[in-house]
């Protein structure tokens, strides 16, 4: 929640994000734009934001670090309906899931 010494910022503006799908597991891998941006996308896009994010939309959220490429890499359990052999949905190979988790706030430092 921003406070007068506190703004909040899109993810987009601070990573950039790749998504495809594996059966009916979306695959998310959000990379800071900046190695510095990192840590603070690190503490704050964890897997309970992720879970809240995507709310009725999965079934649950695994979180893996890559410090080393400044990313963070997200499964995305049940978003696919099953998968993109006999899902129903707009997007049952997951393109979009990486535009939508750069739609998360986080809270940035004025």
């Amino acid at each position: 929640m921003p406070t007068p010494k506190t703004v909040a910022l899109q993810l987009r503006y601070l990573a950039h994000a790749r998504s495809g799908d594996k059966g009916n597991t979306a695959n998310v891998g959000l990379i800071a734009l900046r190695p510095e941006w990192y840590e603070v996308i690190r503490k704050q896009v964890t897997v309970a934001r992720v879970r809240r994010h995507f709310r009725g939309m999965v079934s649950g959220v695994d979180r893996y670090e890559l410090p080393n490429l400044a990313a963070l890499n997200f499964l995305l359990h049940g978003a696919l309906d099953g998968g993109g052999t006999v899902s129903l949905r707009t997007d049952a190979q997951a393109k979009v899931f990486s535009t939508a988790l750069l739609r998360m706030e986080i809270t940035l430092p004025r």
